[in-house]
Protein backbone atom coordinates (compact mmCIF):
# COMPACT_ATOMS: atom_id res chain seq x y z
CA UNK A 1 0.00 0.00 0.00
CA UNK A 2 0.95 3.81 -0.36
CA UNK A 3 2.54 5.24 2.12
CA UNK A 4 0.79 8.09 4.04
CA UNK A 5 2.92 11.27 2.62
CA UNK A 6 3.44 11.62 -0.82
CA UNK A 7 6.11 12.17 -3.06
CA UNK A 8 4.76 13.73 -5.42
CA UNK A 9 5.38 17.63 -5.78
CA UNK A 10 2.44 19.30 -7.61
CA UNK A 11 -1.30 20.44 -7.13
CA UNK A 12 -4.45 18.35 -5.75
CA UNK A 13 -6.61 16.93 -8.11
CA UNK A 14 -9.18 15.99 -6.07
CA UNK A 15 -11.08 14.52 -9.02
CA UNK A 16 -8.36 12.70 -10.75
CA UNK A 17 -10.21 9.04 -12.50
CA UNK A 18 -9.46 6.49 -9.56
CA UNK A 19 -10.01 3.19 -8.90
CA UNK A 20 -8.50 1.19 -6.06
CA UNK A 21 -5.96 -1.86 -6.56
CA UNK A 22 -9.06 -4.72 -6.48
CA UNK A 23 -8.59 -7.07 -3.37
CA UNK A 24 -5.15 -9.95 -3.95
CA UNK A 25 -3.65 -7.90 -7.00
CA UNK A 26 -0.09 -7.60 -6.17
CA UNK A 27 0.99 -5.37 -9.26
CA UNK A 28 2.54 -2.03 -8.81
CA UNK A 29 0.22 -1.14 -11.37
CA UNK A 30 -3.34 -2.17 -12.23
CA UNK A 31 -6.08 -1.11 -14.90
CA UNK A 32 -9.21 0.27 -14.86
CA UNK A 33 -12.38 -2.33 -14.65
CA UNK A 34 -13.73 -0.76 -17.36
CA UNK A 35 -11.20 -0.74 -20.26
CA UNK A 36 -11.13 0.16 -22.90
CA UNK A 37 -12.02 3.31 -21.06
CA UNK A 38 -12.33 5.30 -25.03
CA UNK A 39 -12.77 2.35 -28.10
CA UNK A 40 -11.62 2.24 -31.56
CA UNK A 41 -15.17 3.68 -33.29
CA UNK A 42 -15.83 6.65 -30.62
CA UNK A 43 -16.59 9.06 -33.53
CA UNK A 44 -18.30 8.43 -36.57
CA UNK A 45 -14.91 9.12 -38.61
CA UNK A 46 -12.40 7.12 -36.24
CA UNK A 47 -11.18 3.31 -37.29
CA UNK A 48 -9.08 3.90 -33.94
CA UNK A 49 -8.55 6.06 -31.05
CA UNK A 50 -4.87 5.49 -29.06
CA UNK A 51 -1.62 6.44 -27.88
CA UNK A 52 -3.61 10.04 -26.69
CA UNK A 53 -2.63 12.73 -23.58
CA UNK A 54 -5.38 14.48 -21.14
CA UNK A 55 -4.59 17.08 -18.87
CA UNK A 56 -6.46 18.85 -16.25
CA UNK A 57 -8.43 21.83 -17.26
CA UNK A 58 -10.58 24.18 -15.64
CA UNK A 59 -12.15 21.40 -13.00
CA UNK A 60 -12.55 19.00 -15.85
CA UNK A 61 -10.38 17.57 -18.57
CA UNK A 62 -9.22 18.09 -21.96
CA UNK A 63 -6.78 16.28 -24.35
CA UNK A 64 -5.33 15.51 -27.91
CA UNK A 65 -6.35 12.29 -29.17
CA UNK A 66 -4.64 9.87 -31.87
CA UNK A 67 -7.39 9.13 -34.12
CA UNK A 68 -6.61 7.05 -36.46
CA UNK A 69 -9.42 7.66 -39.80
CA UNK A 70 -11.16 4.65 -42.09
CA UNK A 71 -8.74 5.92 -44.69
CA UNK A 72 -6.09 4.99 -42.25
CA UNK A 73 -4.95 8.28 -42.30
CA UNK A 74 -2.90 9.80 -38.86
CA UNK A 75 -5.17 12.64 -37.10
CA UNK A 76 -5.38 14.42 -34.21
CA UNK A 77 -8.49 15.29 -32.77
CA UNK A 78 -9.66 17.75 -29.63
CA UNK A 79 -11.30 16.18 -26.89
CA UNK A 80 -13.22 16.69 -23.61
CA UNK A 81 -14.88 15.06 -20.89
CA UNK A 82 -15.91 16.03 -17.16
CA UNK A 83 -14.95 13.20 -15.28
CA UNK A 84 -11.78 11.74 -17.45
CA UNK A 85 -13.36 8.67 -18.01
CA UNK A 86 -16.43 9.46 -20.54
CA UNK A 87 -15.05 11.33 -23.57
CA UNK A 88 -16.44 13.58 -26.10
CA UNK A 89 -14.48 13.73 -29.07
CA UNK A 90 -14.38 16.16 -32.22
CA UNK A 91 -15.61 14.25 -35.69
CA UNK A 92 -13.41 16.80 -37.93
CA UNK A 93 -9.59 17.02 -37.22
CA UNK A 94 -7.81 19.34 -35.37
CA UNK A 95 -6.52 22.45 -37.12
CA UNK A 96 -3.88 24.51 -36.24
CA UNK A 97 -2.54 28.16 -36.77
CA UNK A 98 0.86 28.48 -38.41
CA UNK A 99 2.48 31.55 -39.95
CA UNK A 100 4.73 29.41 -42.16
CA UNK A 101 2.71 27.61 -44.63
CA UNK A 102 5.69 25.16 -45.29
CA UNK A 103 5.62 24.34 -41.64
CA UNK A 104 2.26 24.26 -40.92
CA UNK A 105 1.00 22.33 -44.36
CA UNK A 106 -0.40 19.10 -42.08
CA UNK A 107 1.02 15.64 -43.65
CA UNK A 108 -0.21 13.20 -40.54
CA UNK A 109 0.34 13.89 -36.77
CA UNK A 110 0.29 10.50 -34.19
CA UNK A 111 1.15 9.95 -30.68
CA UNK A 112 0.53 13.81 -29.41
CA UNK A 113 1.37 14.72 -25.44
CA UNK A 114 0.38 17.99 -23.63
CA UNK A 115 2.33 19.74 -21.15
CA UNK A 116 1.05 22.44 -19.05
CA UNK A 117 4.05 24.80 -18.79
CA UNK A 118 3.95 28.61 -16.88
CA UNK A 119 0.76 29.85 -18.50
CA UNK A 120 0.08 27.43 -21.80
CA UNK A 121 -0.20 24.30 -22.82
CA UNK A 122 1.92 22.98 -25.24
CA UNK A 123 1.18 20.11 -27.44
CA UNK A 124 4.10 17.69 -28.82
CA UNK A 125 3.44 15.40 -31.57
CA UNK A 126 5.67 13.16 -34.54
CA UNK A 127 4.64 15.16 -36.74
CA UNK A 128 5.17 14.67 -40.88
CA UNK A 129 7.85 17.17 -42.27
CA UNK A 130 9.70 14.87 -44.77
CA UNK A 131 9.47 11.55 -42.37
CA UNK A 132 8.46 11.86 -38.92
CA UNK A 133 9.64 14.44 -36.51
CA UNK A 134 8.83 17.04 -33.49
CA UNK A 135 5.77 19.66 -33.89
CA UNK A 136 4.88 21.46 -31.20
CA UNK A 137 1.98 24.09 -30.65
CA UNK A 138 0.40 25.54 -27.96
CA UNK A 139 -3.24 26.36 -26.82
CA UNK A 140 -4.47 28.45 -23.86
CA UNK A 141 -8.02 27.35 -24.04
CA UNK A 142 -7.99 23.74 -26.06
CA UNK A 143 -10.18 25.91 -29.09
CA UNK A 144 -7.10 27.59 -30.87
CA UNK A 145 -3.89 25.93 -31.37
CA UNK A 146 -0.85 27.96 -32.62
CA UNK A 147 1.92 25.80 -34.21
CA UNK A 148 5.69 26.64 -33.92
CA UNK A 149 8.63 25.25 -35.62
CA UNK A 150 9.36 21.77 -35.82
CA UNK A 151 11.75 20.65 -33.39
CA UNK A 152 14.28 18.58 -34.86
CA UNK A 153 15.25 17.65 -38.08
CA UNK A 154 13.62 14.48 -39.43
CA UNK A 155 13.83 11.66 -37.61
CA UNK A 156 12.55 11.75 -34.82
CA UNK A 157 9.33 10.56 -31.65
CA UNK A 158 8.03 10.38 -28.89
CA UNK A 159 8.83 14.25 -27.68
CA UNK A 160 8.08 14.79 -24.49
CA UNK A 161 7.86 18.03 -22.51
CA UNK A 162 8.97 18.41 -18.64
CA UNK A 163 6.65 20.71 -16.90
CA UNK A 164 8.56 23.40 -16.14
CA UNK A 165 12.08 25.18 -17.09
CA UNK A 166 14.99 23.73 -15.68
CA UNK A 167 17.92 26.01 -14.93
CA UNK A 168 15.82 28.62 -16.90
CA UNK A 169 15.41 26.07 -20.17
CA UNK A 170 12.78 24.26 -21.81
CA UNK A 171 13.60 20.99 -21.83
CA UNK A 172 12.60 17.73 -24.04
CA UNK A 173 13.05 13.61 -24.20
CA UNK A 174 12.83 12.46 -27.51
CA UNK A 175 13.72 9.40 -29.25
CA UNK A 176 15.51 9.79 -32.82
CA UNK A 177 15.05 7.31 -35.00
CA UNK A 178 14.39 6.21 -38.99
CA UNK A 179 11.74 6.56 -41.65
CA UNK A 180 9.90 3.59 -40.96
CA UNK A 181 8.75 1.29 -38.14
CA UNK A 182 12.53 1.73 -36.55
CA UNK A 183 14.47 -1.36 -34.95
CA UNK A 184 16.47 0.98 -32.62
CA UNK A 185 16.22 3.46 -30.06
CA UNK A 186 17.81 5.32 -26.99
CA UNK A 187 16.06 8.16 -25.32
CA UNK A 188 17.87 11.66 -25.59
CA UNK A 189 17.17 15.09 -23.55
CA UNK A 190 17.36 18.15 -25.09
CA UNK A 191 17.04 22.02 -24.16
CA UNK A 192 16.26 25.35 -25.49
CA UNK A 193 15.75 28.94 -24.07
CA UNK A 194 13.12 29.92 -26.44
CA UNK A 195 11.04 26.41 -28.07
CA UNK A 196 12.25 26.52 -31.02
CA UNK A 197 16.03 26.30 -31.15
CA UNK A 198 17.06 22.99 -29.23
CA UNK A 199 20.54 21.76 -28.59
CA UNK A 200 22.56 20.58 -25.81
CA UNK A 201 21.49 17.03 -26.42
CA UNK A 202 22.46 14.62 -23.96
CA UNK A 203 21.99 10.69 -23.70
CA UNK A 204 19.53 9.57 -21.22
CA UNK A 205 19.27 5.47 -21.31
CA UNK A 206 19.58 3.04 -24.10
CA UNK A 207 17.92 -0.70 -24.50
CA UNK A 208 18.46 -3.75 -22.18
CA UNK A 209 17.64 -6.98 -22.32
CA UNK A 210 13.97 -8.86 -22.14
CA UNK A 211 11.13 -6.50 -22.19
CA UNK A 212 13.29 -3.44 -23.46
CA UNK A 213 16.07 -4.85 -25.73
CA UNK A 214 14.54 -3.50 -28.92
CA UNK A 215 13.66 0.10 -28.83
CA UNK A 216 12.53 2.50 -25.71
CA UNK A 217 10.88 5.93 -25.76
CA UNK A 218 9.66 8.57 -23.05
CA UNK A 219 5.71 8.64 -22.73
CA UNK A 220 4.06 10.77 -20.39
CA UNK A 221 5.03 14.26 -19.18
CA UNK A 222 7.94 13.64 -16.20
CA UNK A 223 6.18 13.87 -12.75
CA UNK A 224 7.98 15.95 -10.70
CA UNK A 225 8.80 13.88 -7.01
CA UNK A 226 10.85 14.56 -3.85
CA UNK A 227 12.88 11.97 -5.07
CA UNK A 228 13.41 13.05 -8.84
CA UNK A 229 11.54 13.00 -11.72
CA UNK A 230 9.22 9.82 -11.86
CA UNK A 231 9.63 8.17 -15.72
CA UNK A 232 7.37 6.05 -17.08
CA UNK A 233 8.54 4.89 -20.43
CA UNK A 234 7.43 2.35 -22.72
CA UNK A 235 9.98 -0.80 -24.54
CA UNK A 236 9.73 -3.19 -26.53
CA UNK A 237 10.64 -6.65 -27.47
CA UNK A 238 11.48 -8.26 -31.05
CA UNK A 239 9.65 -11.31 -30.61
CA UNK A 240 8.82 -14.38 -33.72
CA UNK A 241 5.34 -12.63 -34.13
CA UNK A 242 6.58 -8.94 -34.34
CA UNK A 243 7.30 -6.27 -31.25
CA UNK A 244 5.69 -6.02 -28.17
CA UNK A 245 5.51 -3.12 -26.48
CA UNK A 246 5.45 -3.01 -22.24
CA UNK A 247 5.73 0.12 -19.59
CA UNK A 248 8.58 0.35 -17.58
CA UNK A 249 9.36 3.29 -14.58
CA UNK A 250 13.08 4.95 -13.93
CA UNK A 251 13.56 7.97 -11.50
CA UNK A 252 16.20 10.63 -13.16
CA UNK A 253 17.51 13.65 -11.33
CA UNK A 254 15.47 16.52 -10.70
CA UNK A 255 18.64 19.31 -11.85
CA UNK A 256 20.36 17.11 -14.49
CA UNK A 257 17.21 14.83 -16.10
CA UNK A 258 19.72 13.09 -18.56
CA UNK A 259 21.18 11.10 -15.18
CA UNK A 260 19.08 8.46 -14.68
CA UNK A 261 19.44 7.12 -10.74
CA UNK A 262 16.97 4.07 -10.41
CA UNK A 263 15.05 1.68 -13.44
CA UNK A 264 13.52 -0.96 -12.69
CA UNK A 265 14.62 -4.25 -14.63
CA UNK A 266 10.99 -5.67 -14.41
CA UNK A 267 7.80 -3.82 -16.76
CA UNK A 268 4.88 -2.14 -14.87
CA UNK A 269 2.67 -3.18 -17.59
CA UNK A 270 2.65 -5.42 -19.93
CA UNK A 271 0.21 -6.66 -22.63
CA UNK A 272 -2.28 -9.38 -21.34
CA UNK A 273 -5.80 -8.45 -22.01
CA UNK A 274 -7.85 -9.13 -25.05
CA UNK A 275 -8.12 -5.57 -26.01
CA UNK A 276 -3.94 -5.07 -25.61
CA UNK A 277 -3.34 -8.20 -27.55
CA UNK A 278 -6.11 -8.18 -30.39
CA UNK A 279 -6.28 -4.86 -32.52
CA UNK A 280 -4.67 -3.32 -35.61
CA UNK A 281 -1.42 -3.99 -33.60
CA UNK A 282 -1.67 -6.57 -31.43
CA UNK A 283 0.98 -6.60 -27.98
CA UNK A 284 0.78 -3.04 -27.28
CA UNK A 285 0.47 -0.84 -24.42
CA UNK A 286 2.22 2.30 -24.77
CA UNK A 287 1.71 4.97 -22.20
CA UNK A 288 1.23 8.79 -23.63
CA UNK A 289 -0.52 10.17 -20.36
CA UNK A 290 -0.34 10.48 -16.60
CA UNK A 291 -2.84 12.91 -14.40
CA UNK A 292 -1.70 13.25 -11.10
CA UNK A 293 -3.08 14.34 -7.58
CA UNK A 294 -0.29 15.38 -5.54
CA UNK A 295 -1.91 14.95 -1.79
CA UNK A 296 -2.76 11.52 -2.19
CA UNK A 297 0.01 10.29 -4.88
CA UNK A 298 -2.72 9.09 -7.08
CA UNK A 299 -1.50 8.65 -10.46
CA UNK A 300 -3.64 7.38 -13.42
CA UNK A 301 -2.12 6.56 -16.73
CA UNK A 302 -3.96 6.87 -19.98
CA UNK A 303 -1.98 4.04 -22.58
CA UNK A 304 -3.06 2.95 -26.10
CA UNK A 305 -3.77 -0.57 -26.38
CA UNK A 306 -3.22 -3.00 -29.79
CA UNK A 307 -2.87 0.30 -31.70
CA UNK A 308 -6.81 0.30 -31.75
CA UNK A 309 -8.51 1.74 -28.34
CA UNK A 310 -7.05 3.50 -24.99
CA UNK A 311 -6.63 1.80 -21.79
CA UNK A 312 -6.59 3.55 -18.09
CA UNK A 313 -3.99 2.20 -15.55
CA UNK A 314 -3.61 3.65 -11.98
CA UNK A 315 -0.82 3.53 -9.04
CA UNK A 316 1.06 5.41 -6.33
CA UNK A 317 3.55 7.56 -7.15
CA UNK A 318 5.55 6.21 -3.70
CA UNK A 319 5.66 2.61 -4.86
CA UNK A 320 6.52 3.07 -8.31
CA UNK A 321 9.76 5.18 -6.76
CA UNK A 322 10.18 2.24 -4.59
CA UNK A 323 9.59 -0.13 -7.58
CA UNK A 324 12.03 1.23 -9.06
CA UNK A 325 14.47 1.43 -6.33
CA UNK A 326 14.18 -2.13 -5.35
CA UNK A 327 14.58 -3.77 -8.59
CA UNK A 328 16.77 -0.81 -10.24
CA UNK A 329 19.44 -2.18 -12.98
CA UNK A 330 21.52 0.89 -14.83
Amino acid sequence: MSSAKSCLIGSPLPNVPWQDRPEGCNDVMWRYSGNPVIPRDLIPSSNSIFNSAVVPFEGEFRGVFRCDDKRREMQLHRGRSTDGIKWQIDDERLEFDCDDPEIGCFVYGYDPRVCWIEDRYYVTWCNGYHGPTIGIAWTNDFETFHQLENAYLPFNRNGVLFPRKIDGKFVMYSRPSDRGHTPFGDIFCSESPDMIHWGRHRHVMGTKGGWQSTKIGAGPIPIETTEGWLVIYHGVLTSCNGYVYHAGVAVADIDEPWKVKYRAAPDILNPRELYECVGDVPNIVFPCAALCDAPTGRIAVYYGAADTVTGLAFAYADELIEFAKEYSEL
